[in-house]
């Protein structure tokens, strides 16, 4: 890998590890990260009660750019990651596909997605 690329890895991890964070903080429990599936890497997955949430993280410049960086290709394949991902579950809860959007000097921003 060249530098910027290891630079880039890097800051996702830590973009990932402060999504983590903020949603134990709002009692989320975390069950996988960087979970890979056959159709795609799921950034988190998390649950609370009966929701089982696969999170995507966006970390950019400002909160608007995070929030606008996810497209409808990659949440199409989340929400499938979301619902295999539900289907295998003890208790199958709902699935839906979250963002936690990341900008430097805000707090996190937490966007509930698709609920069932």
């Amino acid at each position: 890998m060249n530098g910027r690329r290891i630079q880039a890895e890097q800051r996702g991890r830590r973009a990932e590890s402060l999504a983590a964070f903020w949603l134990r903080l709002q009692g989320w429990r975390i069950l996988a990260r960087r979970k890979q599936l056959p159709m795609i890497e799921v950034d988190i997955v998390a649950r609370r009660g009966g929701i089982l949430a696969v999170v995507e993280v966006k970390h950019r410049a400002t909160i608007e750019a995070a929030l606008a960086a996810l497209d409808q290709r990659a949440a199409r394949r989340l929400m499938e990651a979301a619902r295999q991902l539900a289907a295998t579950a003890p208790g199958q809860p709902c699935a839906r596909v979250d963002l936690v959007a990341l900008a430097p000097g805000r707090f996190p921003r937490h966007v509930r997605g698709i609920q069932c």
